[in-house]
């Protein structure tokens, strides 16, 4: 087969085709930290774990949410009700430095990489579109195409004050030859029109980067495994205090114990479950490394054999889901020919 007809293969799609229930699949979660303010070097560091994931037979690996450009945990950019000052407007700043443009530079190197090592490549990046940023989980194939991007619709808590909100242009679902995958980034995962989104266009393999490491992630996780009849991939990174820029204004007292001496931040959790509610590899709580687990595809249809969320088991002449899938843009030009045509169409 052609480069050109694998490529074929790849696509955004709504269609429910079963992928070969006799394949087996090796997938790969890599669990570690931003290298932040340094984007070169982060980028450095994910093709290590590429390289090393591909080596041991991966053919999908996933990478957290914000890998590039990082997860602001503690941050605080100088917010607060009526509060504006110059300290935080640097911070963010240094932070907007951090992240790429997609596509751009950064994306064409993701995508090499995806090619030179034959895998399906999931990356969780902050994008920049101007002066705004977004969540975004990108998408690469092994014939190091960019297939697209999922922008997380909805930021939680303060992380709407830093990042712009998605729309429905941006919810992927991709048949490609190891299953239809697609993303739900952090808590995303809890909205479950979204979750029931992406099940309608059939995803198989359910990557879900995030930047929660609770025991009630873990549960919702295999929740989302069994009500979707999919395999589900959660990565998480794992930081230690050092890996953070030096600030003495990082809000950790909450989440860390600040007597240790170097104190673990982001406390990792990647963990893969199958259809049936498996947990098949994780979830790690110790180090940085990689999580990785063989997929038995034929679970997907071992799974729905009882329960079908979008299928048999979703009672249509009750319940309705309407998807807008059209790109809201702010602003929109229109030209003279423009205006007389859409006239004449009144």
């Amino acid at each position: 087969m052609s480069s050109t007809e694998e490529m074929s293969s790849v696509k955004n799609t709504t269609q429910v085709i079963g992928v070969d229930p006799s394949s087996t699949v090796r997938v790969t979660i890599v669990q570690s930290s931003t290298v932040y303010n340094d984007t070169p070097a982060t980028l450095d560091k994910a093709e290590k774990f590429i390289v090393e994931a591909a080596s041991k037979g991966a053919k999908l690996v996933l990478f957290p949410e914000a890998f590039i450009g990082g997860y602001p945990r503690g941050f605080r950019f100088g917010l607060a009700v009526g509060v504006h000052n110059e300290e935080g407007r640097d911070e963010f700043r240094n932070y907007h430095a951090s992240a790429i443009k997609v596509p751009g530079p950064e994306v064409e190197r993701l995508a090499a990489l995806a090619g030179k090592n034959n895998v399906h490549l999931v990356m969780g990046a902050i994008e920049k579109d101007g002066y705004t940023l977004y969540c975004t989980a990108l998408f690469f194939s092994p014939q190091g195409q960019f297939l697209g991007k999922h922008r997380k619709v909805m930021p939680t808590s303060l992380e709407r004050c830093i990042w712009g909100q998605g729309d429905g242009s941006t919810i992927p679902v991709y048949d490609t030859p190891i299953g239809k995958i697609g993303a739900a980034i952090c808590w995303e995962n809890r909205m479950p029109l979204y979750r029931t989104a992406l099940y309608a266009k059939g995803i198989e393999i359910y990557c879900a980067p995030t930047a929660d490491y609770s025991l009630e992630w873990q549960a919702s996780m295999i929740h989302i495994a069994v009500e979707g009849g999919c395999f589900v991939l959660s990565a998480h990174q794992f930081c230690k205090r050092r890996e953070f820029p030096e600030h003495p204004d990082y809000l950790f007292n909450d989440i860390v114990d600040t007597k240790e001496h170097d104190p673990t931040v982001s406390g990792g959790g990647s963990v893969i479950i199958s259809p049936l509610g498996k947990v098949l590899a994780g979830p790690n709580y110790e180090s940085e490394g990689l999580v990785t687990a063989d997929l038995d595809l034929g679970d997907i249809a071992r799974a729905k054999l009882y329960f079908d969320v979008v299928g048999h088991y979703s009672k249509p002449d009750i319940f309705n889901l309407t998807v807008n899938e059209h790109q809201k843009k702010p602003v929109t030009f229109m030209t003279k020919v423009d205006k007389a045509e859409d006239e004449s169409n009144k």
